[in-house]
């Protein structure tokens, strides 16, 4: 038997059935010495890393699914011309 949530309309059973974009492990930073500040540089940069800033920011508004799809091939047209640019040529 199916679940109810996953036949409602709007609810995003697809995404949901597919897998998130992100990974949801915890970021843990030690503070060590009581040296705050650098555990909250090392927090940062691994945030940045992890892309969760990235990922904050894309979920600030509501993406369209035409949107989402145009953005998408936008990045992969992205991603191959920095792939050609950096094989060498011959």
């Amino acid at each position: 038997m199916r679940d109810y949530d996953n036949n409602r309309r709007g609810y995003g059973g697809r995404d949901r059935d597919r897998g998130s974009d992100m990974d949801f492990r915890p970021l843990e930073v030690v503070v060590e010495n009581g040296n705050v500040d650098r555990a909250i540089r090392i927090l940062k940069r691994r945030m940045a890393d992890a892309g969760v800033l990235r990922e904050l920011k894309k979920r600030r508004f509501y993406e369209k699914p035409s949107e989402r799809k145009k953005r998408k091939q936008q990045e992969a047209i992205r991603r191959r011309r920095k792939a050609i640019r950096r094989t060498p040529q011959s």
